[in-house]
């Protein structure tokens, strides 16, 4: 099964992008695609199947990081792509999250995740969309004013 995004204002996004250092631009994007995925990481949580150890909702978060195993294989999957910035949703490296989420000869699927993706999709990027324009836009407003602190200063006002 395939999903199909149509994401449109990059160019003027990436227009924008260019008045902030590659470091700012970077740390606007990490903070708008947290803000955005987090009530898809609640949402995961709240459809996790409840089980005896009760470790798999409060293992579903957003973040920056992957396990070692799940880093290696993303690297192996994507060697060629050089993306900004990356965030996921997902379970911590519980070895049975994608059990559940799968299922396997042992047990029936008990999908927690894609349900609530294919819940969230369209509400995801609508939020992602503002707080991105929101991030960058008070990303350049803070440039802005250290540029004028800076100017000013080597002015000697």
């Amino acid at each position: 099964m395939s999903v199909t995004v149509s994401v449109t204002g990059l160019r003027e996004l990436e227009a924008q992008l260019a008045k902030l250092s590659k470091a700012t631009g970077k740390a606007a994007l990490r903070r708008a695609l947290k803000t955005a995925a987090q009530p898809l990481a609640d949402l995961a949580q709240s459809k996790a199947p409840v089980g005896d150890t009760r470790t798999l909702a409060p293992s579903i978060t957003v973040g920056t990081r992957l396990s070692e195993r799940q880093a290696k294989r993303h690297r192996r999957m994507f060697r060629d792509d050089r993306a900004s910035v990356e965030m996921f949703v997902g379970a911590g490296p519980l070895p049975s999250a994608h059990n559940q989420e799968f299922g396997n000869i042992h047990m029936a699927a008990q999908p927690f995740l894609r349900p609530a993706w294919d819940q969230d999709r369209e509400a995801l990027l609508e939020r992602l969309r503002a707080d991105l324009w929101q991030q960058v836009s008070k990303a350049i407003v803070r440039a802005e004013k250290r540029a004028a602190r800076a100017a000013a200063k080597r002015t000697g006002s």
